[in-house]
C-alpha cells in the first residue's frame, strides 16, 4: 500500500517545480513579508477623525517620505509665522525701513527693518543661533513675552519631531526584518507521524525571548445554516522537540504541525492539495533582547507553496574548531523522501501494521503458554507406603 501511494505522490509532485510565479498568483491576505492586504471602504467621518484624535500613532505610523516632510513644514511655518509677527511690532512701532522716525526714537528690535530681517530674527531666535546682529532693546513689553512664546513653541516642536523620528526608528518591525521563513513549507513523516514542517530563522546574534509561534488557517466556509464565512480562522499548533513556548531562538528551528484527526488538514491528500484554496499564516511573537520590545514577526503559506513528500535539507553542522555553522543556502531546499500519500492512507497502514503486531504477539504468548491437551487426566496421588526396611 505505501509503494502504490509513494509512486502516485511522486508523480502528482512533478507540479512543484514550476515556477513561482506561476505557483503564486493566488491572492493572499498575508505577504510573504508580513503585510496585511487589506482596505478599507465607506468609513463614516467620524471614524475618519478618529486618527487625528490618535495623532500619535498616526505620524508615527506614515511614511518617512510624508514625516521628511512634516518635518520641514513643521520648522518653517512656525519660523515664518513668528517672523509676521515680530514685523508687526516693528511696523507697529515704526521701525521699518521707510517709516517717519522721530528725534529719540528707540527701536523694539535692532536691525529688524523689513520682513526678511524679520524672519532671520525669527530662525535665529527659534534655533538659539544668536549671531547678535538683532536683538530686543527691552523698550516694548510684548517682545519680552513672545520671545518667551516662540521659545517655548520651539522646544515642543524640537521635542515632538524627535520623538517622533526616534519611535519610528526604533519600530519592532525593524527588528522583525531579521527574522525569515522559509519561502515554502513541507509535509512528511517525523517521529512516525505525519507531520506538516516550516523553518524559522534569526538572523541576529541577539536573542528574542519568550518566544511563541502558532498558526491561523483562513479559508472560506459554509454553515449548515447557509451563511457564507470569508476568512475563517481555524487555530494551528506548531511546536518543535523541546515544546512550543519560550523557543530558544539561537539557531534555525524547524517547527511541525501533527496532521491528526484533530487538524484540519486530515483530509488533504497530495492530489487534493493543490486544488484546495486555504491561507496558512504563520506568526511568530518575541520580546527583543537588546531593545526589551515586543515584535511580531508574520508569513503566510497558500496550497502551493506547501510540498507534499518533501523534507527539508540539513543546515547546521559542526566546524573543526568547535563552532556550530549555519548553512543559509540551504534554508529553504527540500528533498524528496517517501511519503504515504494522505493520512487516511497513513493511518491505515499504521493500523493495519498494529494489528499484525498485536497478532504476532498473541501467536508467541501461546507458544510460550504451551497448547492445551484435552486427553490428559489430572489425578490425586495418596502418600506412598513406605517399604523400606532397615
Amino acid at each position: 500500500m505505501v509503494s502504490r501511494s509513494s509512486s502516485r505522490m511522486f508523480q502528482l509532485l512533478q507540479g512543484h517545480n514550476q515556477p513561482a510565479g506561476q505557483r503564486n498568483h493566488r491572492t493572499r491576505l498575508v505577504t510573504k513579508d508580513g503585510h496585511c492586504n487589506i482596505e478599507f471602504g465607506n468609513i463614516e467621518y467620524s471614524n475618519q477623525f478618529a486618527y487625528l484624535v490618535d495623532f500619535w500613532t498616526t505620524f508615527v505610523e506614515i511614511r518617512w517620505r510624508f514625516v521628511l516632510l512634516l518635518f520641514v513644514a513643521v520648522f518653517t511655518g512656525s519660523w515664518f509665522i513668528f517672523s509676521l509677527l515680530w514685523y508687526w511690532i516693528a511696523k507697529s512701532n515704526g521701525d521699518l525701513a521707510g517709516q517717519n522716525h522721530t528725534e529719540g526714537h528707540i527701536q523694539c528690535i535692532d536691525n529688524v527693518n523689513g520682513l526678511t530681517t524679520a524672519f532671520l530674527y525669527s530662525l535665529e531666535t527659534q534655533t538659539t543661533i544668536g549671531y547678535g546682529g538683532r536683538a530686543l532693546t527691552g523698550h516694548c513689553a510684548g517682545t519680552v513675552a513672545l520671545i518667551v512664546i516662540q521659545s517655548l513653541v520651539g522646544v515642543f516642536i524640537n521635542c515632538f519631531m524627535c520623538g517622533i523620528i526616534l519611535a519610528k526608528i526604533s519600530l519592532p518591525k525593524k527588528r522583525a526584518k531579521t527574522v525569515t521563513f522559509s519561502h515554502t513549507a513541507v509535509i512528511c513523516l517525523k517521529k512516525g507521524s505525519l507531520c506538516l514542517l516550516i523553518r524559522v530563522a534569526n538572523l541576529r546574534k541577539t536573542l528574542l525571548i519568550g518566544s511563541q509561534i502558532y498558526g491561523k488557517l483562513l479559508r472560506t466556509t459554509t454553515t449548515p445554516d447557509g451563511e457564507t464565512i470569508i476568512l475563517d480562522q481555524v487555530d494551528i499548533d506548531f511546536m518543535v522537540d523541546a515544546g512550543k513556548d519560550n523557543l530558544f531562538f539561537v539557531c534555525p528551528l524547524t517547527l511541525y504541525h501533527v496532521i491528526n484527526r484533530s487538524s484540519p488538514f486530515f483530509d488533504l491528500s497530495a492530489d487534493t492539495l493543490p486544488q484546495q484554496d486555504f491561507e496558512l499564516v504563520v506568526f511568530l511573537d518575541g520580546t527583543a533582547e537588546s531593545t526589551s520590545s515586543s515584535c511580531q514577526v508574520r508569513t503566510s503559506y497558500i496550497p502551493q507553496e506547501i510540498q507534499w513528500g518533501y523534507s527539508f535539507l540539513p543546515i547546521i553542522s559542526r566546524t573543526k574548531t568547535g563552532k556550530y555553522h549555519v548553512d543559509f543556502s540551504n534554508f529553504s531546499k527540500s528533498v524528496r523522501v517517501t511519503t504515504p500519500h494522505c493520512v487516511h492512507c497513513f493511518e491505515a497502514d499504521v493500523d493495519q501494521r498494529n494489528h499484525n503486531n498485536h497478532s504476532q504477539e498473541n501467536h508467541n504468548n501461546q507458544l510460550k503458554r504451551g497448547i492445551d491437551n484435552p486427553g490428559f487426566q489430572v489425578i490425586d496421588i495418596h502418600d506412598s507406603v513406605d517399604v523400606t526396611t532397615m
